[in-house]
């Protein structure tokens, strides 16, 4: 999620990113050594770099909810479609 930065998945596995990435970003807001070697044992190098140069800054003054849900196509499974994005 953090290089495209919108995934379309299930329900179920877009409540479990939507909390992995939202501590993700937080740590990313903070531009430390720690923080951004948190960042690269938890993602590839090259999605940890846009989540320290890109994401953090653009999150700055925000306290959280960084990313939003929206479900696509109403279904009668459980397995319905839904949007995972940050928010503008």
């Amino acid at each position: 999620m953090v290089l495209y930065e919108k995934i379309v998945t299930n329900l179920k596995n877009a409540k479990a990113a939507k909390s992995y990435t939202e501590k993700l970003i937080t740590r990313a807001k903070k531009n430390t050594l720690h923080n951004h070697r948190i960042l690269i044992s938890k993602l590839s190098p090259m999605a940890a770099k846009k989540a320290m140069e890109v994401l953090g800054p653009k999150f700055k003054d925000r306290k959280g909810g960084y990313a939003r849900m929206v479900k696509l196509v109403p279904r009668r499974s459980g397995n319905s479609k839904v949007l995972l994005e940050f928010v503008e």
